[in-house]
Order: structure tokens, then C-alpha cells, then sequence
């Protein structure tokens, strides 16, 4: 190794590195796709905490046992989960129809444009039930054999049920059990790291659900304006759609368009447009920057390519959760490296001419 030039050096330093931390996150990947009805339901408790937290603290502040303020916020979200489930399921039963024969008909109008070229979403619109039906079946038997997916997620959101009220109540005891293992003199170091995550974690999960909701209001009134059928169900699904980002939104607004173009015509269609351009105009220049200024800033490309990763790894799942362990991580690294990073060299002032005798 002396022999070779110092540069060669670092480059060989650097590629050993980046191997081992590659090989230490294919592994735990790996582990986590073993043990994922465990891992699943810890992740998604994360995030609810994550996102429950101020209120948790709030009922503690009142002067609220801890036991009863983490039991009322599991309620509290139980109650808001189940109806915006029920709304946003009923509202997709009631208009799904109407929602679907209008992609038929746009499908349609596209092919007697275009030819052949609005054959494959024909297709895809008469077909979607089924396809959907495949895909449940697919994912229910990848999960475990023999367990319907259905069973199979009540298990798992029951059990990150009762994840976050152990979280929320002995949030303090984590941290406590964190400085213990801690090794002799990182025990701060290792715990602002932990909160450096958390509090990612929780900036992300927050506004984002704030810009999803937003985002859903406007285009539903907007398609409400408009008269496009099943405005209520398309709005659902815009505020679905949200929790992943870029992409959900284009898919949502994609589908918005369709719907208006087959029942409504080029020119409804065109003000539908319009309406998701501007409130994705609005989210990505008013409501990130707003909501989202103290939370960990990520560029588009690297949400795209976290979301990317996700779901080559983890389907619909990896693509929610992909984004959230990325700002954790982005987190960790600015604690990182505000802690570590060299300090800037102060150059020397000027000094002052002198006098002239």
C-alpha cells in the first residue's frame, strides 16, 4: 500500500467503505424482508407516533397520566383513521363505477384518434377489477401462505396499534435504554442522532398529511366546479396519492383529467388540467417550502430514486415508507455532520498599512 500514490489511497479507502456499508444494508434489507409481518407493523408505528406525538405531548402537558394521554391518543387516531378510511372506501365504492366507465370512454375516444394506441387502456379499464383481483392475490400469497391479505393487515394494524401506545408512553424509557447500550462517551452523540431522525421523521409525516389534505380540497372543489363525476372519490384519491410524493400526485391528476375528458369534454378536461397544475404549482412553491422549512429538504431526484428503491424492495409499502427513511437518514447525516465536519479556516485579517512618516 505505500507504494501506491496517496490518492490511489483514499480511492481504495473510500471503495472499501462504500462495500461495507453496502454489504450492511443488503444484509439488513434482507433481514427486514424475513421478519416483515414484525418489521411492517414497527415501521408504521413509527410513523404514527412520529405524526401523534404533538398530541401525546399536549394531553402530558395538561397534566394527563401518560398511560391515559397515550390511550386517548390511540383512540383519538383509531376514530380519525376509521372514518377517513370509511369516507375515502365509501366515497371510491360509490363513484368507482362511474370512475371506471368514464377511463372506458376515454380510452375509447383516444383510439378512434389515435388507432391502435388507446387499445391497451381500453383494455386496461375494462379489465381493472381483474387485474386488481391478481394483484391482491399476488401480494397475499408473497406475504404468508395460506393467510388471506386481508386477515393479515388487520393483524399487522392492530399490532402497530398497540406499537404506538407503548411508544408514545415510554418514549422516555427508549431513550434511557438508548444511552444504557450506548458505547463509553457516545452515549450523546448517539442520541441526538436518535431525535435527529425522529424529528425528520416527524416534520415529514406531519406536512405531509397537512399538504395532502390541502391538495385534496382544492382539486375536489375545483371538480366540483367543474361537474366532473365522482369528484368526491377522485379526491380521496388525490389525498392517498400524496403520501407518495411526485408520483402519486401525477397519477391522481392523471386520472382526474381522464374522467373529465370522457364525460365532460376537451374543454372540461383542459380546465381539470389546469386545476391540478395549479395546485401542484401551489404545493411545490408555496406549502413545501411553508409547511415543510423545518424538516430535511430532499431534492426531487433523490425522492424519486428513494421511491424507486422502495418499491423494488417493498411493492406499494417500500414507496410509503421509502421517503420518511430517507429524510430520517438525510437527518442523521446533518447531525453527522455538523458534529464532525472540520471547521472552515478563518483567514487573517488585512493588516493595516503603515503610517506614512
Amino acid at each position: 500500500m505505500h507504494l501506491l500514490p496517496d490518492p490511489v489511497r483514499r480511492l481504495a479507502a473510500w471503495c472499501a467503505v462504500l462495500l461495507l456499508v453496502a454489504g450492511v444494508a443488503w444484509v439488513g434489507v434482507r433481514l427486514c424482508g424475513e421478519f416483515r409481518t414484525a418489521v411492517t407493523p414497527v415501521l408504521l408505528a413509527l410513523l404514527g407516533t412520529a405524526l401523534l406525538g404533538p398530541l401525546y405531548r399536549q394531553l402530558v402537558a395538561a397534566r394527563v397520566q401518560p398511560s391515559v394521554a397515550a390511550a386517548l391518543t390511540c383512540v383519538a387516531v383509531l376514530a380519525v383513521v376509521g372514518g377517513a378510511v370509511y369516507i375515502v372506501v365509501a366515497a371510491l365504492i360509490d363513484t368507482g363505477d362511474q370512475i371506471i366507465s368514464s377511463l372506458r370512454n376515454a380510452a375509447k375516444s383516444v383510439s378512434q384518434h389515435f388507432g391502435a394506441a388507446g387499445t391497451g387502456l381500453d383494455d386496461l379499464a375494462a379489465n381493472s377489477r381483474k387485474l386488481l383481483s391478481k394483484f391482491g392475490g399476488t401480494a397475499a400469497s408473497n406475504v404468508i401462505s395460506g393467510v388471506s391479505v386481508a386477515a393479515e393487515s388487520v393483524a399487522m394494524a392492530v399490532l402497530a396499534l398497540l406499537l404506538v401506545f407503548f411508544f408514545l408512553r415510554d418514549s422516555h424509557r427508549a431513550v434511557e435504554g438508548l444511552r444504557a447500550i450506548a458505547p463509553q462517551g457516545t452515549a450523546d452523540t448517539l442520541e441526538a442522532i436518535a431525535r435527529r431522525a425522529f424529528e425528520a421523521v416527524e416534520g415529514f409525516m406531519r406536512g405531509t398529511t397537512l399538504i395532502a389534505l390541502i391538495d385534496a380540497v382544492c382539486i375536489t372543489v375545483g371538480l366540483l366546479i367543474l361537474r366532473v363525476p365522482g369528484a368526491i372519490g377522485l379526491g380521496a384519491l388525490v389525498f392517498v396519492g400524496a403520501y407518495i410524493p411526485y408520483l402519486g400526485a401525477f397519477l391522481s391528476g392523471a386520472v382526474a383529467v381522464l374522467v373529465a375528458l370522457a364525460d365532460r369534454g376537451f374543454v372540461i378536461a383542459l380546465w381539470a388540467l389546469g386545476v391540478v397544475l395549479a395546485v401542484q404549482v401551489l404545493e411545490g412553491h408555496v406549502l413545501q417550502p411553508v409547511i415543510q422549512s423545518r424538516t430535511v429538504q430532499m431534492h426531487p431526484a433523490v425522492v424519486m430514486l428513494a421511491i424507486t428503491a422502495g418499491a423494488s424492495v417493498a411493492g406499494i409499502l417500500g414507496m410509503l415508507l421509502a421517503v420518511p427513511l430517507t429524510a430520517a437518514a438525510f437527518g442523521v447525516t446533518q447531525e453527522l455532520r455538523g458534529r464532525y465536519a472540520a471547521p472552515a479556516p478563518v483567514s487573517p485579517a488585512p493588516s493595516d498599512p503603515p503610517p506614512d512618516s
